[in-house]
């Protein structure tokens, strides 16, 4: 089995007003030390054993470019770990 990470997180052009808002509220609670803060999304998904690396990574950038990130807001990256039982 296979356990792919896919982080989703929006564009250096793209506003993300709810760091933003975040990261206002931290600096209000003492937390000056903070430069810049980035919020995005988490996906994990589970691959059955079988599918070729190719495969999987062909398969895994339709996921990321049809459902799970805009193309216009977002960029993504992903990461395969090779694992006996993906939890």
């Amino acid at each position: 089995m296979a356990l792919v990470k896919v982080y989703v997180n929006y564009k250096k052009s793209i506003l993300n007003p709810e760091a933003q808002a975040i990261q206002k509220a931290l600096g209000r609670l003492g937390y000056d030390n903070i430069d810049d803060l980035k919020l995005g999304k988490y996906f994990e998904i589970t691959v059955k054993d079988g599918v070729s690396r190719a495969d999987l990574d062909k398969e895994i950038n339709e996921i990321c470019d049809k459902m799970l990130a805009n193309y216009n807001m977002e960029n993504y990256h992903y990461e395969i770990v090779e694992t006996e039982a993906a939890q």
